[in-house]
């Protein structure tokens, strides 16, 4: 299986890849909401449970990107977007396309699969790990 034997070989630099893109696409959030970038968003109230979530992304965010503690950043951005799905999404109806909360969920279970594989090949946890 030429295919299977490319993949398992690549494996590790994709899951960088993968780890790398997803941090950046809900990067976009917290920035938004704290610094206006790439779009002007109201800014949460001080403290309120928007500023918390946002906190959260923002700073896991940064360090799934970089891969240094990927595992436990995963883990804690899967629970938060579970939290958001819940909070903000489900009460508006059950199917995710009709409550606006499909990205929610997607995240949500892109962080509990980083959560288990690790970062990747190109991490700091990877580069930590090597003597």
């Amino acid at each position: 299986m030429p295919l299977a034997n490319t993949a398992d070989r690549y494996f590790p630099q994709v899951l960088s890849i993968v780890r790398i893109m997803t941090a950046l696409l809900l990067l976009q959030h917290p920035l938004s909401k704290f610094f206006a970038f790439p779009m002007a968003m109201k800014a949460p109230a001080m403290f309120s449970l928007i500023w918390f979530a946002g906190a959260i992304e923002l700073v896991f965010g940064v360090l799934l990107l970089i891969g240094l503690f990927s595992r436990f950043s995963a883990f804690i951005l899967s629970g938060e977007l579970a939290f958001a799905y819940f909070i903000g999404h489900a009460p508006q109806g059950f199917f995710p396309l009709t409550n606006r909360g499909e990205a929610a969920v997607l995240f949500c279970f892109l962080f509990l699969m980083l959560a288990f594989t690790g970062g990747g090949a190109w991490s700091v946890d990877a580069m930590r790990g090597r003597k």
